[in-house]
């Protein structure tokens, strides 16, 4: 067994495209376009474009259960960005989100359209021009927001810090994963002790708290993110298991699931979504029989 030299950081970081790893091209160290691509406008006035990603799933989610909830304002048009193939650095997509990020909406019902970007801001922003799903009451609405706040700060620890270290980067360090997995489970147990006592975020009421922060910590206590449940013992926060069940099953997050998804099952894959009947005729089971 050889023994490696300890890293040293050099006066000056120069960045290396070839060691990002599995997903290198999905980011660079500087801002702006990298190619002329415009976006694709549909029928609806909700444009969104978005990747089936956690953070892309709060989105798809939301506008499903304002679809369920009798809002046919909330139809949308949901265009695929491939972040694999560089699509969010397109100067279509750049300019309506200058952080080069899914998902992004553009909402084309007001006067100028309007661009919003961030996942927690699409929430919110359709919260309130619907007026559904975050508590009208002050105490419950603070409430959820608390927890939408913490959901976006928690992300990047659960995401770009124990997934890329434990799932995507091309070595494995031992350091990096304990760390990460540390405060990942943390964060669990915050979640458990709060659903103990609660139904849902913000008490009784379901709200984007909830879709927020199930599209992150309930796909991991169901197993489907990192294939890292029994790595984190996720069975273990009983809780957080138990609400995430509940809201899984609901009929807008099976949809919303779907929408925007390029891996995984066939017939759970809705690559583009521009009308309800999308479900049952444009899954990629249903066009690979065609």
């Amino acid at each position: 067994m050889t023994e490696t030299s300890p890293y040293v950081p050099p006066k000056v970081w120069k960045w290396e495209a070839e060691n990002g790893g599995k997903f290198a091209k999905t980011n660079r160290p500087i801002a702006g376009a990298t190619h002329e691509q415009e976006l694709p406008v549909g029928k609806h006035p909700l444009q969104l474009h978005s990747l089936a990603t956690p953070n892309g799933v709060k989105v798809t989610v939301m506008l499903e259960e304002l679809l369920e909830a009798g809002h046919c304002g909330a139809e949308y048009d949901a265009y695929v960005i491939k972040i694999g193939d560089g699509d969010q650095f397109g100067s279509g997509f750049v300019e309506i989100n200058p952080n080069s990020k899914i998902p992004a909406l553009v909402d084309r019902s007001t006067e100028t359209p309007t661009r919003v970007f961030e996942s927690g801001s699409i929430l919110l922003y359709l919260a309130e021009k619907f007026g559904a799903f975050l508590p009208s009451d002050h105490a419950k609405r603070t409430e959820a927001l608390n927890w939408l706040f913490w959901q976006m700060g928690s992300a990047p620890y659960l995401g770009g810090g124990f997934g890329h270290f434990y799932a995507y980067a091309p070595e494995k360090f031992e350091y990096a994963i304990d760390r990460f997995a540390m405060e990942t489970k943390r964060q669990m147990d915050v979640l458990d002790k709060h659903l103990a006592e609660n139904r849902y975020m913000a008490g009784d009421e379901y709200s984007i708290a909830d879709m927020a922060i199930w599209a992150w910590y309930g796909a991991l206590a169901l197993g489907r993110l990192y294939d890292a449940g029994e790595f984190l013992d996720v069975t273990s926060y009983k809780n957080v298991v138990r609400w995430a069940e509940e809201i899984g099953a609901r009929p807008a997050v099976i949809r919303g699931r779907k929408v925007n998804r390029v891996n995984g099952p066939l017939e759970d894959q809705l690559h583009e979504r521009h009308a309800a009947s999308d479900f049952e005729t444009q899954t990629q089971d249903k066009v690979a029989a065609e």
